[in-house]
């Protein structure tokens, strides 16, 4: 099979290698997936320089963690008719070396969810980490029907999720961007926008939350902890998955008086049901045509180290690969 990958850290022009690989045969309980589309999120590119300096954990990776394809083969103590079945997949290169820049990837069975007919391979190799991570953002504590959600980042692949999957789950969402000029791009999903370049952002938000918001997404914990102390409903709940500074401040006292909890989100290790249930919401949401996502053109796989250099330089739509299909 034709697949890309890396077998030392580094920019992606430098380390990537694109060539010939032998098939994977799936093992117990695992499918084999003919991949159409790769999906890039920016754990993958970071994953590639070893940001978090822990050296790689295999000798050769193919990266990408989400895509989506077709079942083409299966293993022990799988149900054999999903040879043939489209599925989108998460957790390709989670603990695992071989991800989805590749013809042909191998993951457990519940990690090739079925991809309705509805839904293009392209919305499918979206929907994997943002998409659990967003989920896990709006629904880790409870459902979120008649609650207010507050979104920050709601133009991120993650937040853009969020808001569309609190909306879907009957919350009136706020939705927060850096610069008023980006207001316009907010989706309908986000019922009030708030621009952080508001001279008084705390108050703008409050004018839509007299009582404050039940659940805050949060892009950017270092940056926006004084905001969201001032926001915050008593007993609301800050789901955090990303943060500017790795040892975040925070206003301990405001923050414990409103007895708040801050939830803190790391997707490849979010318990196994709290996965299937992202999964299961996620496709239905996207077969009611609940989940718009901004994707750019996908790039041949030749081009992956471009197509990362595109993700590190922050685009704005998803970066995805087309994969080629094996004669």
């Amino acid at each position: 099979m034709l697949a890309a990958w890396y077998e030392r850290p580094g920019p992606a022009a430098d380390v990537r290698q694109v060539g010939e690989m032998a098939d994977p045969e799936p093992g117990p309980g695992e499918v084999g997936v003919r991949v159409s589309v790769s999906g890039i999120n920016p754990g993958d590119t970071k994953k590639r320089g070893d940001w978090v300096r822990h050296g790689l954990p295999f000798p050769r990776i193919v990266p990408h963690s989400d895509g989506s394809g077709t079942i083409d083969a299966v293993g022990p103590g799988v149900d054999p008719g999903r040879v043939g079945q489209r599925v989108w997949v998460h957790g390709a290169q989670s603990y695992r070396p071989f991800g989805t820049a590749a013809q042909l990837t191998v993951v457990p069975a519940d990690q090739a969810v079925e991809l309705p007919d509805e839904v293009d391979d392209e919305t499918g190799a979206c929907l994997g980490i943002p998409g659990i991570t967003a989920h896990r953002a709006v629904f880790g504590d409870g459902p979120v029907a008649g609650k207010t959600v507050l979104v920050q980042g709601a133009l991120g692949a993650v937040g853009s999720l969020a808001a569309q999957l609190a909306h879907w789950g009957g919350a009136t969402v706020i939705g927060t961007v850096k610069r008023s000029g980006d207001l316009d791009q907010l989706g309908s999903a986000v019922t009030h926008p708030v621009a952080l370049d508001d001279e008084k952002p705390a108050e703008a938000i409050r004018a839509h939350a007299p009582e404050g918001v039940d659940r805050i997404i949060e892009v950017a914990l270092s940056d926006n902890a004084d905001l969201d102390a001032a926001v915050a409903a008593p007993a609301g709940v800050i789901a955090a998955y990303a943060t500017r500074r790795d040892r975040p401040d925070f206003p301990f006292w405001p923050m414990l008086f409103a007895n708040l909890t801050i939830r803190l989100l790391g997707s490849d290790d979010f318990p196994h049901e709290a996965k299937r249930q992202a999964a299961a919401d996620l496709t239905t949401a996207a077969q009611e045509g609940a989940l718009s996502i901004r994707i750019g053109e996908p790039s041949p796989l030749h081009q992956i180290a471009e197509a990362h250099e595109r993700v590190d330089a922050g685009a704005r739509k998803r970066v995805l690969l087309a994969i080629p299909q094996q004669d």
